[in-house]
C-alpha cells in the first residue's frame, strides 16, 4: 500500500509543481512537495540514508537542468528563487522523482538496463507533458534536441541513482 501512496502522491506532486509554474503560482506546491519528503525522510527505515540519497538526486536534477536551461534548450517558466539556476519547482520533481526510487519505482532497481530505457523515454514525455501544460517552453535547438538531450540525461540518471542507493547501503 505504500509504494501505491507513493506513486499518487508523486502524480499530485508533479501536477501541483508543474501547474503551479505555468500560473507562476509555485510557493505552496514546493512547500507541500517538501512536506511530503521531510515526512518520507522521517518515515524511511533509514533516514540519513534517504536524506543522502534525495540530496545527490536534487543535485544531479539542478546541475542537469540548469546545463540544459543554460544550453537554450528549455526555457522553464517561474524561474523563482534565481534566473541563474533551473527553478524550485523543478527541484521539487527531482525530489519526488527520488522518493519514488525506495518507493513505487523500486522494481526498477534489479534492472538497470531496464531503468535506462525507460528514463530514457520517460523523462522527455514528463518534460513534454510540463512543457504543454505551460510550465516551460523548448528553447532554439527545438524539441528534437530537447527530447535527445533529456533522453540522456535520464538514461544515466535512472541506474545512477539505484547505484548510489545501492552503494549508500553497502556502506552503511
Amino acid at each position: 500500500m505504500a509504494k501505491f501512496w507513493n506513486f499518487v502522491l508523486f502524480q499530485a506532486g508533479w501536477f501541483a509543481c508543474v501547474l503551479g509554474a505555468a500560473y507562476h503560482q509555485v510557493f505552496w506546491a514546493v512547500a507541500g512537495s517538501l512536506a511530503y519528503i521531510a515526512f518520507l525522510i522521517w518515515r524511511s527505515i533509514s533516514p540519513r540514508r534517504e536524506f543522502s540519497l534525495l540530496t545527490k538526486v536534487l543535485i544531479y536534477g539542478i546541475a542537469t537542468d540548469t546545463l540544459i536551461m543554460y544550453l537554450g534548450v528549455l526555457d522553464f517558466k517561474d524561474a523563482w528563487p534565481s534566473p541563474l539556476l533551473s527553478p524550485a519547482w523543478m527541484w521539487a520533481l527531482w525530489l519526488l522523482v527520488g522518493s519514488t526510487l525506495n518507493g513505487s519505482l523500486s522494481w526498477l532497481r534489479k534492472n538497470p538496463i531496464l531503468g535506462s530505457v525507460l528514463g530514457a523515454i520517460c523523462g522527455p514525455l514528463s518534460y513534454e507533458a510540463g512543457i504543454r501544460l505551460g510550465a516551460a517552453n523548448w528553447g532554439s535547438g527545438g524539441p528534437i534536441l530537447g527530447f535527445c538531450l533529456i533522453g540522456v540525461v535520464w538514461a544515466i540518471a535512472m541506474p545512477l541513482f539505484f547505484y548510489w542507493d545501492r552503494t549508500s547501503i553497502e556502506g552503511a
